[in-house]
């Protein structure tokens, strides 16, 4: 499995559309930006086909240090982003295998 990062992503969209690579940094930058600003609203992200970004509230819970088990502490309330992927994107996903980490040489 191999990481893909945004730079990967601006080389890869100004190579197959033929566009500047900070241009297409800066469209990549602003919907991204959009997204966070879209999120921090208290709004949902719905991209058909694609999947859904939403925010949920995480409940206080009880959690353990695996080194210290004895204790148990508190993990407060939170907030967090969870992502449900769309019909087609799952789809995809399951009909294409994992392909095995390449060994580090």
């Amino acid at each position: 499995m191999v990481t893909v990062t945004k730079k990967d992503l601006v080389q890869k969209i100004s190579q197959s559309r033929g566009m500047h690579p900070t241009d297409v940094h800066n469209i990549i930058q602003a919907f991204l930006d959009s997204m966070t600003d879209t999120l921090t609203n208290g709004n949902r992200l719905e991209f058909r086909d694609f999947g859904v970004f939403e925010i949920v509230e995480r409940k206080q819970k009880i959690g353990r240090n695996p080194k210290n088990a004895a204790v148990p502490i508190v993990i407060p309330a939170r907030k967090a982003v969870k992502f449900t992927p769309g019909k087609k994107m799952k789809e995809l996903i399951e009909k294409k295998p994992l392909t095995p980490p390449s060994p580090s040489v």
